[in-house]
């Protein structure tokens, strides 16, 4: 069975491929090509090609909502309604990332409890399982790392952050740079270096490419290559251990797309307003326009409760550039595991930041025109219909007094539409 890269290649038109262009509004030949091109890849999942979302250039920008379980709390139930939070809040994919408990069963039932394309990261659960067998995830074996992606493809992870940039190379570019201010904070990242350290072995990911290549096609899953060397601080944005890691990542990305895989690569995480031009158009030269996934970026780090907020700041600056595709942040980053509310908080958050960016990237501003002559009109039921979070608007307007005119409590019998109409009919009327 063809992937649907060698699909594109063919120039067939998929199921998946309409269905994409069907929820952006664009021609099904648009998405066909643009997945032959490497501009965008379509995520499913086997057996889930009702799940399908497209992710690259001309399409929408999509936003991730990140749960799972941790070994200080471990609550399938709670995780199953934060997966239900995530998709009714809006989310467009879930990535799965639990690291303790039955993470088989808690994967298979999440999966099957959405109608998101699901992502993953097969390290973790590679890791907890080597734990688990031997007392030590550093005893992670090949075998049992290649077992896990395989078997995670299996059940339907319609993509997969794989941290294969983590090599000697990389490594070596760190050491070389000195200390970071935030350190390493991903944590397939320093897993992965410190299994490398006590090894002395390369990456498997890395040195056995192709071998991964050959699962991922099989089960047609989207390689997205992980930034295992993202920058944790703003003061470590944009280092040459992450650069040295993008490049790793864009050769990899090409010899992906070589054997019939989807590739798109991840970004940095904390980087100031400033760099974030300069860190989308590199991302974009170097890997020749293949779509990018970037966890916020969190754009200051002193609002610890705050940073679905300062997320999404930055989102709204990536996406504007040509970031396609946002990880989002909840209020509860950098503090703790988030509960469902947190998760409604950071979707929110990121689908308004994604907005706001595509209004430039795509040019797509009819939404807020007609928000605009709703507001205008004082047409309330207009105004909740095309509000990103209708329930929200809804429920704030009723829980102040109404004016019997239809303007707010803000203004009241001083409202400005009110009067621009009072003037309007005054002119007609040629007084």
């Amino acid at each position: 069975m063809r992937t649907q890269l060698e699909s594109a290649r063919a120039g067939e038109v998929t199921a998946e491929m309409r269905r994409v262009a069907k929820s952006e509004g664009v021609a099904a030949e648009f998405v066909r090509a643009g997945v032959e091109r490497g501009s965008i890849v379509v995520i499913a999942g086997n057996g889930r090609s009702q799940c399908a979302a497209g992710i690259g250039q001309g399409l929408r920008a999509k936003v991730n909502a990140s749960i799972g379980t941790s070994s200080d709390i471990n609550d399938l139930e709670m995780e199953l309604e934060k997966a239900g939070v995530a998709e009714n809040s809006g989310a467009d994919t879930l990535m799965e990332l639990s690291t303790a408990g039955d993470l088989d069963r808690i994967r298979r039932e999440i999966i099957s409890s959405v109608s998101l394309p699901v992502g993953g990261v097969p390290l973790y659960q590679a890791a907890a399982d080597a734990a688990a067998l031997s007392g030590s995830s550093l005893d992670m074996t090949d075998d049992l790392l290649f077992d896990v992606i395989e078997k995670q493809a299996r059940d339907g992870i319609g993509f997969m952050a794989i941290h294969c940039g983590v090599n000697r190379a990389t490594m070596d570019v760190l050491h070389s740079q000195g200390s970071r201010n935030g350190g390493l904070v991903s944590r397939g990242g320093a897993f992965m270096i410190a299994w490398m350290n006590e090894n002395g072995r390369e990456n498997p990911l890395f040195e056995s490419f192709d071998r991964l290549l050959e699962i991922l096609r099989e089960y047609d899953v989207v390689l997205s290559l992980g930034n295992g060397m993202r920058a944790g601080a703003v003061h470590d944005a944009t280092d040459r251990a992450q650069i040295q890691e993008l490049l790793v990542n864009a050769g990899l990305a090409d010899r992906a797309r070589q054997a019939g895989v989807q590739a798109m690569l991840e970004g940095p995480g904390h980087i100031p307003i400033d760099e974030i031009e300069a860190n989308v158009i590199l991302q974009k030269r170097v890997s020749g326009g293949k779509p990018f996934y970037m966890l916020g970026p969190i754009t200051t780090d002193v609002a610890p409760g705050y940073d679905h907020i300062t997320a999404a700041i930055g989102s709204a600056w990536a996406v504007a550039y040509g970031t396609d595709f946002i990880c989002y942040v909840t209020p509860a980053e950098h503090l703790g595991l988030p509960f469902p509310e947190d998760v409604h908080e950071g979707v929110m958050a990121a689908r308004l930041a994604v907005h706001v960016g595509d209004m430039i990237r795509l040019g797509r501003r009819g939404r807020d025109r007609a928000m605009g002559d709703a507001r205008r009109r004082l047409d309330w039921e207009s105004q909740f219909e095309l509000a990103l979070d209708p329930e929200r608007a809804r429920s704030i307007r009723d829980a102040r007094p109404l004016d019997e005119s239809g303007a707010c409590s803000m203004c009241g019998d001083q409202c400005s539409l009110r009067r621009d109409a009072i003037a309007g009919e005054l002119q007609e009327s040629g007084c």
